[in-house]
C-alpha cells in the first residue's frame, strides 16, 4: 500500500484555470499510487467531465482526492461537490448518450463508465455530489470472487 502523501488534495472548482489544476492532480496522484498510463487517462478523463459538470451546472464547487484501500489495493476516491441546482432528473442525466452539450459530450454516464465505483446524490436545489472510485486493480469482493 502507498502513502497519501502527494494524493490527498482539497481543490475549489471555480474557474477554467482550476479546471486544469484538477486534472493535473488526479493524473500526478494516479501514477502516485500506481496505475497505468491506460487506467490514469480513464480516470483524468472522468474527473474532467466532473469538474466542468460542477463548474458550469453547479455554478462551481470543489473537489476531495484521497487515497483508499481495500484487501491490500491502492484506489484513488474522487468527490466533485457544489450547491448549485442539483440534477432534476437523475436518471436521464446518468442514461447512456445523454449529455447537456458543454463538456466533453459524454456526461455523467460516460464518466461512471470510467470507474469501478460511481456513486451520485442531488436534489434540486440542494446542490450534488458525485463520489468515483478507481482501483489500480479491482479489489476482491466479498465472498472471495474477483
Amino acid at each position: 500500500m502507498h502513502t497519501a502523501a502527494g494524493v490527498e488534495a482539497r481543490l475549489p472548482i471555480r474557474s477554467d484555470m482550476d479546471l486544469v489544476w484538477v486534472r493535473q492532480h488526479v493524473r500526478q496522484a494516479a501514477a502516485l499510487l500506481g496505475f497505468g498510463l491506460v487506467d490514469q487517462t480513464k480516470l483524468v478523463t472522468a474527473a474532467s467531465e466532473l469538474a466542468r459538470n460542477t463548474l458550469v451546472h453547479g455554478g462551481g464547487g470543489l473537489m476531495e482526492a484521497s487515497h483508499v484501500g481495500s484487501g491490500g489495493v491502492d484506489g484513488l476516491r474522487l468527490t466533485f461537490s457544489d450547491t448549485g441546482p442539483g440534477i432534476a432528473d437523475l436518471d436521464r442525466a446518468l442514461s447512456d448518450g445523454y449529455t447537456s452539450g458543454d463538456g466533453l459530450g459524454m456526461g455523467l454516464g460516460g464518466a461512471r463508465r470510467l470507474v469501478h465505483d460511481f456513486h451520485v446524490e442531488s436534489a434540486p436545489g440542494k446542490g450534488t455530489t458525485v463520489r468515483v472510485t478507481s482501483w489500480v486493480r479491482r479489489p476482491p469482493r466479498a465472498g472471495g470472487a474477483v
